[in-house]
């Protein structure tokens, strides 16, 4: 009994732990991933670097992003942060 009264408050701290650190941030990194998984040509979306621009192809792992009209630039499908306006 003398243990489980000792080990009580270190399981509690590290339960505490998860709820309020790494639940949140798993739940963040989903939602990032359905995202640059759910990018559809036409989207306007923001990349990490700040590059704002709409989705002109999209293939596995990367995608062209027009910027101005006849430029194009190829990125990974990681660079992307958010998306502005879906299709």
């Amino acid at each position: 009994m003398d243990i489980l009264s000792g080990l009580l408050p270190i399981i509690l701290f590290i339960l505490l732990f998860w709820l309020i650190l790494i639940r949140p941030q798993q739940k963040r990194q989903k939602q990032v991933k359905d995202m640059q998984q759910n990018l559809q040509k036409g989207d306007r979306i923001i990349t990490i670097g700040g590059l704002h621009g709409n989705v002109h192809a999209l293939d596995e792992g990367t995608l062209v992003i027009e910027v101005d009209e006849g430029t194009k630039l190829t990125y990974d499908r990681s660079a992307v942060r958010e998306v502005v306006q879906s299709n």
